[in-house]
């Protein structure tokens, strides 16, 4: 039965409203989803509905058109549906009747106000055979989320081609920014301004990708860290993707997103149901805001790491495949007296693998490089008190491999002919049960023979043409949903299991796969100079400890590019840390600096990974300075960094954002490991062994510092206090 009468309901949190109202006719509408409206009543809220319908204006339909959670074509929205399929060219625009709504699980009356909460509303459309469930959330963190579950109750099969979910912006955020990018150099910021039309980001590699949108931005004209209106949306989904954003003719705004399905992905067979994932928005006053919402949400959930993230060396910049026991022995050795509390052994422990041309999917140790297998160097590791890891690329395979030659059918591949290869390797069919089972059993014995702490999982290649091979089906759909599956059934059968996404370094940061996992691998280039602008826009959806941040070698793997260990380390600080480089090739001056910079990471390391992220907006490029801040504004740490060479000598005063301008604080540059080659200290920064100037919060954050005068791909920290 229809609703007699429209639900309507105020949900409120961390100074956002998102006001919905379930129509009499129609699938559920948001009013208002931004700033805080404060307490509101039903008349109010009634008012408010008015108030927000658009009057029809000449040569458009008679009814006013009230765009949809999931918009609705029958209504006269000409701008993208949020449904695309038919059941062999019928049932292509169906009109959900909603049946029920729930709010946390209780029945919606007319009119509701509270805190967080999750909606749940029920829809039919008897004539089309479809079933529909939405579900909209407002989090403690002020972050909203929608998914749909769309279910077939005809006979015949249902072909759904798209869903895609959407929020309303108003006509006043008329600026984009999203993230583009290529490997190596991933999340690179772009702007633009939207016009009528549709802002369309596809995401097609089978995974999120270097060039993802990450997070697609509308706001205000001119926003930027910390002010300006903006509104951002994030698929939460680790295989193909979209993100767009759409203005109409009419002059409605919409952001939104969801799963890309390929031609005849998803076909629903009677009583089967598919359920997007998750579309994640978040709304603040500049960008900071909008990252922190994200920040919150992924601290407040359940499996969040809790324990301090442990100093991390990773061996493959320093041995690639060349895995020689004492030459590995030595550089734990070395790791341990540096303070690295967790080893890595990467790419080459396994099957044939002495290359990368063979020996991908056979998990199983080699007994030719490792003859009395892991246990010496594991054993040698912990004996050192640190934990060990080890690298696994589990949804992979080179054709050279026992396990291509056994079974060549669990190769996904469009029919006879096998997809173009990448990384001379092939994509495993996890989605096949027999495979799937295969793989997780050879890693479960690797994992059970050792105390293995923490995985690297990698994932080097696109899913081109990736189909099963009986049916010619796409497959990167229930292959993203297999993956998941792997994970969570590997972290159970082993409890305390910590698992890193890398994806050809960068290219497998969404909030679908740091569901399952417990750091991301940022990206595969670790010169600085690059990585500062790609862990600057990471942060935009992952908190720093979720990223893995290494400290290079002198001479850069990727780039060729030779930057002072201050720089290198300093640019890794904030993250998760962690050390990629033959250790037995640093001077003993470089590893003394680099235990210092270990140490200072570890005595600040709950404040750069419990903080707020704040970021300056600095009218100089070749200037950056950014930081967090202690939740209770208690004290901060701000790194300056020099990226380039001004017009002028000096930047000017530099504003530290986020402070409490009612406070005093005390100012302590750090120079962990000594003061960067040719340092020009400003007239307030104290000599050494002296305490820096107390300031006022108001000044720090007003009128602020001279600072430094740094040379080119040089920074420095700066250490925050309240004082009593």
């Amino acid at each position: 039965m229809p609703l007699p009468s429209p639900l309507r309901v105020h949900l409120r949190s961390a100074g956002v409203s998102l006001v919905v109202e379930v129509p009499v006719r129609g699938l559920p509408v948001v009013l208002h989803w931004g700033d805080d409206l404060g307490a509101l009543d039903a008349a109010t809220a009634s008012t408010l509905s008015l108030a927000r319908v658009a009057q029809p204006m000449p040569n458009q339909v008679d009814e006013p058109v009230r765009v949809a959670v999931l918009p609705e074509h029958h209504t006269g929205w000409v701008g993208r549906p949020g449904i695309s399929g038919s059941r062999a060219g019928t049932a292509w625009t169906p009109l959900f009747t909603v049946t029920g709504a729930t709010l946390d699980g209780q029945e919606l009356g007319e009119w509701r106000e509270q805190g967080p909460g999750s909606l749940a509303v029920e829809a039919v459309d008897e004539d089309a055979g479809l079933a529909l469930r939405l579900e909209l959330e407002l989090s403690a963190a002020g972050l909203v989320r929608a998914r749909a579950a769309l279910t077939n109750t005809a006979p015949e099969a249902y072909q759904l081609d798209d869903l895609v979910l959407s929020l309303p912006v108003p006509q006043r955020a008329r600026e984009l920014l999203d993230l583009a990018g290529r490997w190596g150099k991933e999340r690179t910021p772009q702007r633009r301004e939207l016009q009528v039309g549709t802002h369309l980001r596809e995401g097609r590699h089978g995974r999120t990708g270097p060039d993802a949108a990450t997070v697609l931005h509308l706001g205000v004209p001119g926003f930027g860290f910390a002010e300006g209106e903006v509104w951002g949306v994030h698929t939460g989904w680790s295989g193909n993707h979209t993100h767009y954003a759409e203005r109409v003719f009419t002059g409605e705004q919409l952001v939104g997103g969801g799963e890309l399905l390929l031609p005849g992905e998803v076909r629903l067979g009677t009583g089967e149901t598919y359920t997007s994932s998750w579309l994640h928005g978040s709304h603040g006053h500049g960008l900071d805001a909008v990252a922190r919402r994200f920040h919150r949400e992924l601290r407040a959930r359940p499996q969040h790491p809790r324990r301090p993230r442990p100093v991390t060396l990773n061996v493959w910049e320093a041995v690639y495949f060349d895995h020689d026991l004492d030459r590995l022995r030595d550089l734990a050795d070395r790791a341990a007296r540096l303070g690295v509390e967790r080893f890595v052994l990467d790419d080459g422990w396994f099957g044939a693998r002495r290359d990368d041309s063979a020996g991908l999917g056979d998990w199983v140790v080699s007994p030719d490089v490792w003859p009395d297998g892991l246990h010496p160097l594991v054993d040698h590791v912990r004996g050192l008190g640190m934990e060990f890891g080890l690298w696994f690329e589990p949804e992979m395979v080179n054709l050279d491999s026992d396990l291509a030659r056994a079974h060549p059918e669990w190769v996904l591949a469009p029919g006879k002919r096998l997809p173009v290869t990448s990384r001379r390797q092939h994509v495993l069919d996890l989605t096949d049960e027999g495979c799937w089972t295969h793989v997780r059993d050879q890693m479960t014995a690797v994992l059970s023979e050792y105390p293995i702490a923490y995985v690297k999982w990698d994932h080097n290649r696109d899913l081109v043409e990736a189909a099963h091979r009986g049916t010619g089906r796409p497959a990167v759909h229930e292959q993203t949903l297999a993956t998941y599956r792997l994970m969570a059934d590997l972290k159970q059968r082993h409890p305390g299991l910590e698992i890193e996404s890398c994806s050809s370094g960068g290219l497998r940061i969404d909030l679908g796969v740091l569901q399952h996992t417990d750091r991301v691998w940022v990206s595969d280039c670790i010169d600085p100079f690059e990585r500062r602008q790609i862990q600057r826009w990471t942060t935009q959806l992952v908190p720093p400890e979720l990223m893995g941040t290494h400290v290079a070698s002198g001479r850069n793997h990727t780039t060729g590019r030779v930057h002072d260990l201050s720089f290198r380390a300093g640019t890794a600080f904030f993250g998760h840390l962690g050390l990629e480089w033959d250790l037995a090739r640093a001077t003993e001056q470089e590893l003394a600096e680099l235990t210092a910079w270990i140490a200072a990471h570890k005595e600040h390391r709950s404040l750069l990974h419990s903080g707020d992220l704040v970021r300056a907006d600095f009218p100089d490029a070749t200037v950056e300075l950014h930081g967090v801040v202690a939740p209770d504004g208690s004290r901060a740490l701000y790194q300056l960094a020099s990226v380039g060479r001004s017009e002028v000598s000096l930047p000017g005063a530099l504003l530290l954002p986020g402070l409490d301008a009612a406070r005093r604080y005390r100012v302590t540059p750090r120079l962990v490991g000594g003061p960067p080659h040719g340092l020009v200290r400003p007239a307030w920064w104290p000599a050494d062994g002296e305490e820096g100037p107390v300031l006022p919060g108001a000044v720090l954050t007003r009128a602020g510092l001279q600072a430094p005068g740094l040379l080119p791909e040089q920074a420095v920290l700066v250490e925050v206090t309240a004082t009593a």
